[in-house]
């Protein structure tokens, strides 16, 4: 029996390892994002700073493995094989989330899954307690720490509008100070800025936080606590002076240093915060088997294990090795690396492309701001209004132009508040051992700090506010599965004992080789959408016929082997083949989605004088997106029609579609070729092959006729293969239209280009 508990504890810090690689590659950009996105120093610089916070972090995390141990339930009232059977639940029910999550793409929170797994395993174990044993106390609120379950959840929401809300204000007092042309004050602001800017840091990272240290003995951290006051007059005091000298004398940028400084306190106070989320569990399964070890007892099903209640300082060498591998995954891994995603995108000044889709609830609550902004701005006086208008007022479109090409999303003051506020309020938590969540707090911080900014104007708001109307939803979404699961699971457990353990492990196993798989794509879907939304400063119009060629290109092979597939998937009334191109489908769409939302940016990035060449490129995107469309009314039909168990297609109907698809094929082949040789003077011949296309269509159109007629096919049968027969026939035309624009749009940029550099010489 001891040895399964040895291979449990093991298995426990295998699950652990991949949650730190796994969670470090999912929340890097909550601490990198702040200097990446104002481009405070190049990426090597800002991850090394990042790592060497991580691993400083995960030394002053050891108060916070309190909760896993006995921050969410009694150990005192749990046997000891009861207690890992919690913690085993815990740790593949993490697993089960992230797999479900990725599947899904919704947001999700490690903070919030540990506490809610925590508790649904709890509550799990407690109820078949009671339910058999008639000696155990009978009241579950017993087996729970309650009062802190509270506090700890109250915590994490009040943590959301909190976030917000400091994020907000002191943005605006910031923006107010500084104005947008900061540069101009900061020879002035710069030094007292910095000086109050590191304060917060070492009061809130290192005073506040000091008690979690590992390394630090009781006599230290009482003088500390007791000189407080003193400690924080000479770090305000002599920073200023520091800072200010170091403008003045070398002419240095002080946010930037702030910046640095901000993203090393952050990434300490992530690690110190939410490492108990990914060892936190493991750790205290070690514990508890040491525990029972020196405890004698051989019977795991009579030793209560009140002795997880005391207090226990992790071994510095797990915080420390836990550490290293974060901070390697930092470095390493590609997910990590890319790092300007949900914040930078949301909390950027310019507009853009939105990652969230509005809702009601998002409108609504824009169509408010905008009713209380209106009113605000009759009842404020004159002066008021234009002293804040000129501290406030935009940079101006070349400047947003330039910072656009410099690849920046807002300037060093957001940047330097986003830092700070976040690494105060995640380490104000960690001092208390409330376990925040780092995602939410560094999320709320840089949306309070855009919206302080006016980045959300009008046409962005509505998507911003959706944004984080939906990462406050996924707070609740989360909650809520890890709970259900992780009772379950452990409800599996409590009786399945040694089998149902074996096959949950071996569940959890492959679950962990098919999220490799799932990441192993999303990166695939990552490479592509960054290709197509390439940030070059500008695109000459060489650049733009390859581009452009090599994306008529793809979606023409994309098309061909498509439709192919989805006629073979209906003709063997092949269910899962028809699923399987279904997906490939929704990957098509996505994809020409991707371009036709990046119109404006490649548009935008062309010389001035490439008007036409613009117009025909938007032309060629939009036959894309809609070749794509008709891709998808062919598929989704014919997948429903199979799942349905409606008839399949006549033979005859096989045999028109069969000449329809290699007609569709050699129209598709001979453009491609063309592309290919750029041989572009071919059209007649396309024409004839449309032509052709048609030509079968409106013959298999006139059969179909005849056969509804003569009572051969059925309602459903007949629905389906008109709609092929209709969208086949759409796809030909916009697949001409593809021709004639992507022709234009290369003769028109070749002989455009030819001109331009006539006239140079």
């Amino acid at each position: 029996m001891e040895s399964l508990y040895i291979v449990i504890v093991g298995f426990l810090f295998l699950l652990a390892i991949v949650d730190l690689i796994v969670g470090v590659g999912n929340d890097a950009v909550n601490f990198l994002n702040s200097a990446v996105g104002s481009k405070a120093a190049p990426f090597k610089i800002i991850l090394a700073v990042a790592f060497v916070g991580v691993v400083t972090g995960t030394l002053f995390s050891s108060g916070m493995m309190e909760i896993a141990r006995s921050g969410i339930f009694n150990p005192s009232m749990f046997y000891f094989n009861e207690v890992m059977y919690i913690f085993l639940a815990v740790m593949i029910t993490d697993i089960v989330m992230l797999d479900a999550f990725n599947n899904l793409g919704l947001p999700t929170s490690t903070t919030v899954s540990l506490i809610f797994e925590l508790l649904g395993a709890s509550v799990a174990v407690a109820v078949m307690k009671t339910i058999i044993d008639p000696m155990a106390v009978s009241n579950v609120a017993e087996y729970l720490n309650t009062a802190k379950v509270l506090a700890i959840i109250a915590g994490i929401l009040l943590s959301v509008v909190i976030a917000f809300f400091f994020g907000t204000v002191i943005q605006y007092i910031s923006r107010l100070l500084f104005t947008f042309r900061y540069k101009q004050k900061l020879p002035y602001l710069g030094g007292i800025w910095g000086g109050i800017s590191f304060t917060i840091i070492i009061y809130f990272l290192i005073l506040k936080g000091i008690r979690g240290a590992a390394f630090i003995d009781e006599t230290t951290i009482h003088y500390i606590e007791s000189h407080t006051a003193t400690l924080m007059l000479l770090s305000i005091v002599g920073f200023t002076i520091i800072f200010q000298l170091l403008m003045w004398l070398f002419k240095i940028n002080v946010l930037k240093i702030v910046v640095l400084t901000g993203t090393f306190a952050l990434a300490m106070a992530f690690a110190g915060n939410d490492l108990v989320n990914f060892i936190g569990v493991p750790v205290a399964g070690y514990e508890s088997y040491r525990i029972y070890i020196q405890s004698g007892v051989t019977d795991p099903n009579s030793l209560f294990m009140g002795a997880l209640a005391q207090p226990i300082k992790s071994p510095w060498y797990f915080l420390f090795i836990a550490g290293i591998i974060m901070g390697l995954t930092l470095i390493f891994s590609r997910k990590a690396r890319a790092v300007t995603n949900t914040e930078v995108s949301l909390s950027r000044q310019e507009e853009g492309l939105e990652r969230f889709s509005p809702n009601p609830f998002s409108r609504n609550i824009v169509r408010m701001l905008i009713r209380f902004g209106n009113t605000t701005d009759k009842i404020l006086p004159e002066g008021m209004k234009k002293f804040i208008a000129s501290r406030l007022t935009p940079p101006d479109a070349e400047e947003m132009k330039q910072a656009h090409k410099a690849g920046i999303s807002y300037d060093l003051v957001r940047a330097s508040v986003n830092l700070v506020v976040s690494s105060a309020l995640i380490a104000y938590g960690t001092s208390h051992k409330l376990p925040l969540s780092t995602t939410y707090v560094t999320f709320m911080v840089a949306m309070g700090s855009s919206f302080a900014d006016g980045a959300w104007g009008r046409e962005s708001a509505v998507y911003r506010v959706s944004g984080v109307m939906t990462v406050i939803a996924g707070w609740f979404l989360t909650a809520f599965i890890a709970f259900s699961v992780a009772f379950i699971l452990a409800t599996i457990i409590f009786f399945g004992k040694i089998p149902a353990i074996v096959i949950l492990m071996i569940l959890a196993a492959l679950m962990l080789i098919h999220q490799q798989k799932v990441f192993v794509r999303k990166e695939k879907e990552a490479k592509i959408a960054q290709e197509i939304l390439s940030d070059d400063s500008a695109i000459s119009a060489e650049k733009m016929i390859a581009r452009c060629n090599n994306d008529v290109l793809s979606i023409l092979k994309t098309t061909d082997r498509l439709y192919t597939r989805i006629l073979v998937g209906l003709f063997k009334e092949d269910r899962k083949k028809l699923k399987a191109v279904q997906a490939e489908v929704d990957e098509f769409n996505k994809r020409t989605k991707l371009l036709k939302s990046n119109v404006h940016n490649v548009v935008e990035k062309l010389k001035e004088d490439d008007v036409e060449t613009g117009h025909f490129y938007v032309q060629v995107v939009d036959f894309m997106r809609e070749i794509a469309h008709c891709i998808n009314y062919i598929s989704e039909p014919a997948l429903n029609h199979v799942e349905n168990n409606h008839k399949g297609l006549l033979p005859s109907q096989k045999a028109e579609l069969t000449r329809i698809s290699a007609a569709l094929s050699e129209l598709i082949h001979t453009l491609q070729h063309m592309i290919e040789t750029c041989d572009l003077e071919q059209r007649d011949k396309i024409v004839k092959l449309q032509q052709q296309v048609n030509e079968y269509i409106d013959k298999a159109r006139k059969d179909q006729v005849k056969r509804i007629k003569n009572h051969e096919t059925g309602t459903k049968n007949s629905l389906l293969y008109l709609n092929i027969l209709a969208e086949t026939k759409n796809l030909s035309l916009f697949i001409l239209n593809l021709y004639k624009s992507h022709r234009d749009f290369v003769v028109f940029s070749i002989g455009h280009e030819m001109q331009i550099l006539s006239d140079d010489k």
